[in-house]
């Protein structure tokens, strides 16, 4: 395989959402770089793929925000925004980890921050999971987090 190449390493599983959509989780390589990619795709009639909303995470990343969404009750019922972490991307891009309020329902929210002198904010770049499936959320980054401990 050529170094250039992009190649799904393992698919991990998925999240069917209330609308027939799915959250994918997936290990992928790019230039010879591994990363988890949680990506919405949608199934209808007319388009059935991959959408733009989405997020990668390195390696390191999704240790800690694996280790950060386990400590979190299968219950969860917290009234509060939350925010669990805050992990550098690169220099002047964050992905953080958030409980949030969105539309009067509560998600885990992966999202993209950037922080430089042209902007300070959230950029598009990021997800929302359902926090009614906190339980399969912990179970899928339970298992990237073991891929790559055995796949170093």
């Amino acid at each position: 395989m050529p170094e250039s190449s992009f190649a799904i390493l393992k698919e991990i599983g998925s999240l069917v959402l209330e609308d027939g959509n799915e959250i994918k989780f997936s290990v992928d390589s790019f230039k010879g770089h591994k990363y988890v990619s949680i990506r919405k795709y949608l199934k209808s009639d007319i388009y059935s793929g991959p959408t733009k909303a989405g997020i990668t995470l390195s390696p390191e990343m999704v240790g800690k925000i694996s280790a950060a969404i386990a400590a979190l009750p299968d219950d969860f019922k917290g009234e509060e925004d939350l925010e669990l972490g805050k992990y550098a991307k690169k220099q002047g891009l964050a992905i953080v980890l958030r409980i949030s309020s969105y539309m009067g329902s509560k998600g885990i929210d992966l999202r993209q921050w950037q922080e430089d002198e042209n902007y300070k904010g959230w950029t598009k770049k990021g997800i929302r999971l359902p926090i009614e499936k906190l339980g399969e959320v912990k179970k899928l980054f339970a298992e990237m987090t073991q891929y790559f401990e055995e796949n170093k």
